[in-house]
């Protein structure tokens, strides 16, 4: 007899089939038809896309943090989790709502990605580029400055907090392409089925394709970096735009949509781009989970929690650290953990805690 979903439970997949419903209309209608619209019609379809990411989105985030943390409560201590999700509640007001209002521009979101994720803070730098010239009449030239400064400020907060406090930064506390869903709905996904681990060729497949899609990233970096310094290269502007498009609207967006219908949250993930550059800028951070606290009792729930399938238990049977490049900095597996062995750490977060035990002491 299956057990009866609670109320909590079945609001939070009820607005994520709403959001993602709504994301593949929404964009559908704005990538494809508006192109063809009248400008009337396209202003329309622009204005509303960009209230449905800012607004809507925030709402959403706000009311599926308090259920999410209402459901994991009756499981699992919930400190690491409520910190991930304040996180993701700050990130969302000051991305989708102050700063877009500050500097009335609704389409902030698109540049807190840093590179190598996407080029179209450089193909801004192109005076001829479809990007440029569509939005050089709507923000002005001080408009397109103003968003060049905001990506600049934002990629070195994320590359200086990654080397403080590893990939939990980024991938558990400021992303708002994946990482805010895998945790604001992680009860809900999958909406179909269970949740699923992935098996060894299956984490291999993924590890060939993390490389392929950090290669694809940065050739479109590169690319845009040469062309840009008057480097005579092959290739058309255009055209290397286009597929970029193409590439963020099948391989990104609408497979985060299936991974959270039918597979894990945290399914992008075993493949951003992004995640893969400040998962190795994170080694430089020094960041693992300790697994000597104290006594293991292989009791698994580590495992089993964790979203990026990383085999933690093996490791806390020895007391040997977790260092993992897939690791997201989640701290599920801390939260999991009945017998506190574990902790999420980086050299930044471990000298500021010697720190205060010795001011302690």
């Amino acid at each position: 007899m299956r057990a009866k979903k609670s109320k909590e439970l079945v609001a939070l997949k009820t607005i994520l089939w709403i959001y993602i419903s709504l994301c593949i209309i929404i964009a559908g209608i704005n990538y494809g038809y508006a192109s063809h619209a009248t400008p009337k019609t396209a202003a329309l379809i622009s204005w509303f896309w960009q209230f449905y990411e800012n607004w809507i989105k925030t709402i959403f985030i706000l009311i599926c943090s308090v259920l999410t943390l209402k459901i994991i409560l009756k499981s699992h201590r919930t400190w690491k989790r409520k910190r991930n999700l304040i996180g993701f509640i700050i990130t969302a007001l000051i991305v989708h709502i102050i700063t877009p209002i500050f500097l009335n521009n609704g389409e902030i979101y698109f540049f807190v990605m840093p590179l190598p994720w996407t080029t179209i803070p450089l193909q801004l730098l192109y005076p001829e580029s479809s990007i440029y010239q569509s939005h050089l009449q709507s923000w002005g030239i001080a408009g397109i400055s103003a968003v060049l400064i905001f990506y600049l400020c934002f990629s070195i907060l994320v590359i200086v907090g990654t080397l403080l406090f590893g990939r939990r930064w980024q991938c558990s506390t400021l992303c708002l392409f994946n990482g805010f869903a895998a945790e604001v709905f992680d009860s809900a996904i999958p909406l179909i089925g269970k949740k699923k681990k992935l098996k060894p060729k299956m984490l291999f497949a993924f590890t060939i394709i993390r490389w392929v899609f950090l290669g694809i990233a940065l050739f479109f970096t590169i690319w845009w970096i040469l062309f840009l310094s008057g480097i005579s290269i092959p290739g058309i502007p255009q055209v290397i735009s286009k597929v970029e498009n193409y590439k963020y609207l099948t391989a990104e967006l609408l497979m985060i949509l299936y991974f959270w219908i039918a597979f894990i949250g945290r399914g992008y993930c075993y493949y951003c781009p992004l995640g893969t550059f400040l998962g190795l800028l994170s080694k430089l951070s020094g960041q693992k989970i300790t697994t000597g606290n104290t006594k293991c009792i292989q009791c698994g729930q580590c495992n089993e929690t964790c979203p990026m399938s990383i085999d933690i238990k093996s490791k806390a049977m020895l007391g040997e650290s977790v260092i993992s490049l897939r690791c997201v900095g989640c701290s599920h597996c801390v939260d999991a953990c009945p017998t506190r062995t574990l902790s999420y750490t980086t050299r930044f977060l471990y000298n500021k805690c010697y720190r205060k035990y010795m001011t302690d002491k």
